[in-house]
């Protein structure tokens, strides 16, 4: 089966490497243009998706939109017999949706119709879902909302960052292609349609979002920070200093104190009362330095015992 695979980021990159391991024909890799990084934008960077093509040797096309005659002919050249796509993003017109003879597959990272949209890992931990998983789904042009062919599940871990469960449902959902592509290629693939009615959503992440509030209860506080470790990281203020917040545990309060201020440091972490009860903090960035340990920036005199994020 001739391959052309989409995707952009390191959660894509288990995905290929699967195709490529069980012998599928890759024909072709589309990611995004490679992007400028650093304070003074002069160094470029390819995508996670580009630099596994380029040592396996694979054809890398990076439009700056998947659109157009001259795209499309060269996909048309590469000849494939279907698309998988996994995080590429951007939308994808109808004619490159239909253009492969078997169509195009999608990785979403969520039980579908649970969670459609762009950032369905976090809202899974945001939002205090117990499991969660991935669907390969036959794309259409309406977002994520297109027929299930095979769906794997997980419980999602106490404590677990968006970090270390992207890393596993990029794993699982390499496995579920595997296994939806030998489903098709033997015509035993089922494709469930979604219940629209049924349907959440989990929109692009904003700043707004990423803000802690620390009115809420300890639960949420702590799930809003994992929600967003390690990026872009959830964030508070001290002092009219933005500081952003990782590694988030429940804490026992047993102090009185306001929402947001801190109670207790040591060696290890700052504990930080909530609505009710408290988080443990096990690292900070406050703005313009690196990520440290929250005693560690106690000792530098970044924060005192007292004192109140915002």
């Amino acid at each position: 089966m001739r391959v052309l695979f989409w995707g952009t980021p390191s959660f894509a990159t288990p995905p290929l490497r699967a195709l490529l391991g069980e012998g599928f024909e890759v024909v072709g890799v589309v990611t995004q243009p490679d992007k400028p990084v650093g304070r003074s934008r002069s160094n470029v960077q390819a995508s996670a998706v580009k630099q596994v093509a380029v040592e396996e040797g694979v054809t890398v096309l990076q439009p700056e939109r998947p659109r157009g005659a001259d795209f499309l002919a060269q996909l048309h050249a590469l000849a494939p017999d279907i698309s998988v796509v996994v995080a590429y993003g951007h939308i994808l017109p109808r004619e490159v949706i239909d253009l492969p003879p078997r169509g195009t597959l999608n990785i979403h990272a969520s039980l579908l119709p649970v969670l459609r949209g762009a950032a369905p890992i976090q809202a899974a931990i945001r939002d205090g879902l117990a499991r969660t998983g991935v669907s390969i789904m036959r794309m259409v042009p309406k977002l994520d909302a297109g027929p299930v062919i095979l769906q794997l599940s997980t419980d999602v871990i106490e404590d677990e960052t968006y970090g270390e469960l992207a890393l596993r449902l990029s794993e699982l959902g390499a496995t579920a292609l595997i296994e939806a592509l030998a489903l098709i290629d033997l015509d035993k693939a089922r494709e469930e349609p979604q219940d629209d009615a049924a349907a959440t959503f989990a929109p692009k992440i904003t700043r707004d979002m990423t803000r802690v509030d620390w009115l809420r209860d300890a639960r949420a506080v702590s799930r809003t920070i994992r929600a967003y470790d390690p990026r872009p990281g959830a964030f508070a203020t001290l002092g009219g200093q933005e500081v952003k917040l990782f590694g988030a545990r429940l804490a026992p309060s047993g102090e009185s104190a306001q929402p947001g201020q801190v109670t207790r440091a040591d060696q290890d972490s700052l504990v930080v009362t909530c609505g009710s009860g408290a988080v443990r903090l096990l690292q900070v960035q406050p703005a313009g330095k690196r990520r440290m340990s929250g005693a560690e920036w106690l000792r530098g005199r970044g924060i005192a015992v007292g004192q109140r994020f915002e």
